[in-house]
């Protein structure tokens, strides 16, 4: 499968373009972004082309790996879906349910193939526990704590985005936070938004329609000493935390990659693919409305 890289920023140059060169099963074809100059370093660095057309890319590849800001990821992904490419998305899916649904309508109309990075998702230790917790029956509720400090740390090459200070941890790190809890607690039905914490940080409530409850704390804001990912889960069962995972970035993406090539050889969709992004959208959509004032 050739793939290309649509995308030139941090996240590009850290995961996606060394995924992309060491994954032994993709043939990493090609960079765009936009702007020309990076595009030409970053595949410079890689010892691929740099294209200055995004459409001469996307009729040069079978697929295209993502990593842009989510607005600009979702017309892409749209256009290259119709350009018959299959999608390696980044999270979010999109900004709105309107754009996430595009890029949803546009997969099912092509007829390709796609799967939207959850890191977790993709870390084999982490994936392994969530199947364990969703076969078991009875769970009454999770607790999930997603607290990053790009905003209040020194030196993060993410401090900078536009679409993070904008949208803020509720976009950036609740994705995450849902990709765990969903697949056990199954979809939520309801979701409340109470009032924000300190800087970006935000409290969810949701109703999950097997009868169970999470809560989810979440932030970009916290002191670095008090960052870090946690999730729990009390029931019938007793109680069971995420593991911790030393997987990197690059080896989830690694896996993303396999996952994007099953998907695309079988027709079968990956349990992340835009489908679920969509939804995960929706649900932020949701609340975003609740903390802005909204019913």
């Amino acid at each position: 499968m050739r793939i290309g890289l649509l995308g030139t920023g941090p996240w590009a140059q850290m995961a996606y373009a060394p995924a992309l060169s060491r994954h032994g099963e993709l043939e990493f074809a090609g960079v765009w972004g936009r702007r020309a100059a990076a595009a030409k370093e970053l595949a410079d660095s890689h010892g691929v082309r740099a294209y200055d057309d995004v459409d001469t890319l996307l009729g040069d590849v079978d697929a295209v790996a993502v990593a842009l800001p989510p607005a600009v990821q979702a017309d892409l992904a749209v256009r290259a879906a119709r350009a018959g490419c299959h999608l390696l998305l980044d999270k979010p899916l999109a900004l709105t349910v309107e754009e996430g649904r595009a890029v949803v309508e546009a997969v099912e109309e092509a007829g390709v193939a796609s799967v939207v990075f959850f890191t977790a998702r993709f870390q084999p230790d982490v994936e392994a526990w969530i199947a364990e917790q969703a076969a078991v029956e009875g769970w009454f509720t999770g607790r999930a704590e997603w607290l990053g400090a790009v905003f209040s740390g020194d030196g993060s090459p993410f401090a900078d985005s536009p679409w993070r200070r904008e949208k803020g941890a509720l976009w950036d790190v609740g994705p995450h936070a849902l990709s765990v809890l969903l697949p056990v607690l199954g979809d939520a039905r309801r979701v409340t938004a109470a009032a924000p914490g300190p800087g970006d940080t935000v409290h969810l409530v949701l109703e999950h329609i097997g009868g169970s409850s999470s809560t989810l704390a979440l932030s970009l804001t916290a002191p670095p000493a008090a960052a870090g990912a946690a999730v729990e889960l009390r029931g019938a069962a007793g109680v069971t935390r995420l593991p911790e995972s030393t997987e990197s970035a690059v080896s989830a993406l690694i896996r993303a990659g396999d996952a994007l090539r099953a998907a695309s050889r079988t027709g079968h969709a990956h349990a992340c693919d835009a489908a679920f992004g969509l939804r995960v959208t929706e649900i932020l959509a949701a609340a975003e409305g609740m903390l802005n004032g909204g019913a």
